[in-house]
């Protein structure tokens, strides 16, 4: 759940090409590296096309909507990162397939490896808006962008937990809130008001994220797994609460003052 982000001007057609490109770029490095785990896992084909059935999805709708809210001239370095993170989201959305179709756990070198990967996601993660203020290229479409790559993760993740064991059915809750949240504020439009910051907002999000990624861990199983996953879904549902209710009563407030 993220405040909401006002559209900007739109720019020239170099940007949606130099933005494919790096599509394209993208791609080739989700192409080539699920090969290679096809090859060294093993895998199936099956894992390279769930890998690039997301990262297709998410990246045909960024060139699509970039020139209407993203007014430079460039890519940007923090759209860079946030491509980079979208490229391993996918990478796990490739397990996520391989072990929902084949219900075999992988060996326990491929799992430490995907482990490092969603950890190094996660430090992307708090790079790119780094890099978007130090180079003055905030933008709605960054900001969306880094949204829905966070969104991915964390369902991605969640998908993977269940195929481990390492928790149940339940714990896509908190892949599905995010999603949940988009589709109640199309019957709410007190959801779509814009939320202020809030570290407690952040903290929650670092944790259930590195909560997700631990998980991967081979070390990592059940009881202590299970344990760890419902306490950080419930941090992210009280989170999730706490910014409906905050919304809830501001739109109130300024329905109150309006009338």
């Amino acid at each position: 759940m993220s405040p909401q982000l006002t559209p900007q001007p739109p720019v020239s057609s170099d940007l949606t090409r130099q933005t494919a490109l790096y599509v394209v770029l993208g791609a080739a490095c989700v192409t080539s590296t699920g090969l290679l785990f096809v090859r060294l896992a093993p895998f199936t084909l099956g894992f390279l096309a769930g890998a690039l059935v997301p990262y297709c999805t998410v990246c045909l709708i960024a060139v699509a909507r970039i020139a209407d809210s993203h007014p430079f001239d460039r890519f940007g370095a923090a759209n860079a990162l946030t491509l980079s993170r979208l490229v391993i989201c996918s990478l796990i959305g490739g397990l996520a397939f391989e072990l929902a179709i084949h219900e075999t756990a992988p060996p326990e070198g491929v799992a430490w490896v995907f482990c490092v990967m969603a950890v190094a996601a996660l430090v992307i993660d708090g790079l790119d808006g780094y890099a978007a203020r130090k180079a003055n290229m905030t933008s709605a479409f960054g900001g969306r962008f880094d949204m829905e790559v966070d969104a991915l993760q964390i369902l991605l993740l969640c998908i993977v937990a269940v195929a481990l064991g390492k928790a149940g059915l339940w714990i896509l809750i908190g892949g599905a809130l995010r999603y949940a949240y988009e589709f109640a504020s199309v019957f709410w439009p007190a959801l779509q008001r814009p939320l202020p910051p809030s570290f407690r907002r952040k903290l929650v999000s670092v944790v259930k994220g590195s909560t997700l990624a631990g998980l991967l861990a081979p070390i990592i199983v059940p009881p202590f797994s299970t344990v760890v996953a419902a306490a950080a879904l419930g941090l992210l549902i009280y989170s999730f609460i706490v910014d409906v209710v905050w919304l809830a009563i501001d739109d109130r407030r300024a329905r109150r003052l309006s009338s």
